[in-house]
């Protein structure tokens, strides 16, 4: 019997001689459960499916880059006879390229409709002016190969006519590319920045 209080008094003496930066065992208070917030988690999916840019403003700047299409389509002719099936991709712009083609002048009236209309308009926002000069632009830059062609004359045989055959199909490949590229971007309300074009087009707005 008298080896009950020996144990008694032996961890009374262990409990006291425990450090004081230890926790006491005893006295732990249990914590309450974590509440989880869905403010901030809300919050961040609202700001993520919310586009800033209007509707209105991305069909003006998507609808713009047609402009530049149109007029690079001839640049395709080569690879058109040679892939015939990759002629047939564009058969779907063929009832609106005819009636782009029907209006005289159909290349400067929309040149013109485009940089008087939409650019030099303040009216509009500054996406959509900057999307039109950008496509206004690239538009002028294909017509420059024209140009040079005429001064030229690299004739149909030869090196000379090997190297408008390689270079035409260099701009067609670009200027489609350009197109897809920009189209997608004003679909989404992203700003296209397309080389030797965006610099250009961002020092006339």
């Amino acid at each position: 019997m008298a080896a009950i209080p020996l144990l008694r008094l032996s961890a009374t003496a262990n409990l006291s001689s425990r450090s004081p930066l230890l926790p006491d065992p005893f006295k732990l208070k249990r914590l309450p459960p974590r509440k989880w917030s869905t403010t901030a988690t809300t919050t961040t999916i609202t700001r993520m499916s919310y586009n800033p840019t209007p509707a209105t403003d991305r069909l003006i700047s998507a609808v713009a880059y047609t402009l530049p299409l149109f007029n690079s389509l001839q640049y395709g002719r080569f690879l058109f006879l040679q892939y015939p099936t990759l002629g047939s991709l564009f058969d779907p712009l063929v009832p609106l390229l005819s009636l782009y083609r029907s209006i005289p002048y159909s290349s400067f009236v929309a040149f013109f409709a485009l940089y008087l209309g939409v650019v030099r308009n303040p009216s509009f926002s500054r996406y959509v002016r900057f999307n039109s000069m950008q496509a206004v632009t690239l538009d002028v830059l294909l017509v420059l190969p024209l140009l040079l062609q005429r001064v030229f004359s690299p004739g149909r045989t030869g090196l000379g006519f090997k190297v408008t055959v390689w270079f035409y199909n260099v701009l067609f490949v670009f200027s489609v590319l350009c197109f897809l590229y920009s189209v997608v971007c004003c679909v989404l309300g992203k700003t296209p920045y397309l080389p030797f074009v965006a610099d250009a087009a961002g020092r006339q707005i």
